[in-house]
């Protein structure tokens, strides 16, 4: 691990610990260089889960990609962060657990709205007229209707 302050790739570690979902482990480390102490995450290595898009094409899995949709549709709501977080680290831990390399955008979106549905209703008709690309009145109503 590289020294963020002197570039040297030489530490030691001073503690670790690991997280509260036993995901991750932060270890504080010290430079043998400088002396300056600071934080990694270890994080077991998975292979990366390929998104199977409508139209034929393959993605990796982004996670930022999810976040940043949720709280675009969770905004000005009374969700926090971690919540946001909690549900995006559920999802991911559904899909590792039943061991899928691939999953299809539309699977991976109807897992975010049931997630969502139990969440916040606004958020979740927020994220679903834009997942479902809402063209009239009528498919806000069904969607309103189905929670």
């Amino acid at each position: 691990m590289r020294c963020p302050s002197c570039g040297e790739t030489d530490s030691k570690v001073v503690d670790s610990r690991p997280s509260e979902d036993g995901s991750t482990i932060r270890r504080r480390r010290e430079c043998l260089n400088c002396g300056r102490r600071f934080t990694t995450y270890e994080r077991l290595g998975e292979n990366p889960l390929v998104v199977l898009k409508s139209d034929g094409t393959s993605e990796v899995y982004h996670r930022d990609k999810i976040l940043r949709g949720l709280y675009i549709a969770c905004a000005k709501r009374r969700i926090t962060p971690d919540q946001i977080d909690g549900l995006v680290d559920d999802l991911e831990t559904e899909l590792r657990n039943k061991g899928f390399a691939q999953v299809r955008s539309k699977d991976l979106g109807d897992m975010v709205l049931e997630r969502l549905k139990h969440l916040d209703d606004v958020a979740y008709i927020r994220f679903a007229s834009v997942y479902k690309d809402f063209q009239t009145v009528e498919e806000f109503n069904q969607a309103i209707q189905g929670l």
